[in-house]
């Protein structure tokens, strides 16, 4: 089974961490819940996965969803390279909010 997670990091930022796949983003979704809340706006490190599919873009949809609901403005940073290529193929890459840093 893999593993991943999300916590609350330096600068207030939600650092996500290990591996984004069918198996762990339900979990993330609902961890990240009380997270969102907090805040004025919302900031996502992205640096710390390993690996991704399909399912962790998803998740960013959701999380990006999720913010708009909340009125707060949301930014992904630190997008890792496996991932920017499958928001790219599916041209996610024009519709999330993505940043280097």
């Amino acid at each position: 089974m893999s593993e991943a997670a999300v916590r609350r990091g330096a600068d207030d930022r939600l650092v996500v961490e290990g591996e984004l796949d069918f198996t762990t983003v339900v979990r993330l979704r609902d961890a990240a819940r009380p997270l969102l809340d907090a805040g004025a706006e919302v900031r996502v490190d992205l640096q710390g996965i390993a690996r991704s599919d399909s399912a962790g873009l998803a998740l960013l949809v959701d999380w990006m969803r999720a913010a708009q609901r909340l009125g707060k403005p949301i930014q992904f940073l630190n997008i890792p390279p496996q991932m920017l290529a499958i928001a790219r193929v599916s041209s996610l890459d024009q519709v999330l909010p993505l940043s280097r840093g």
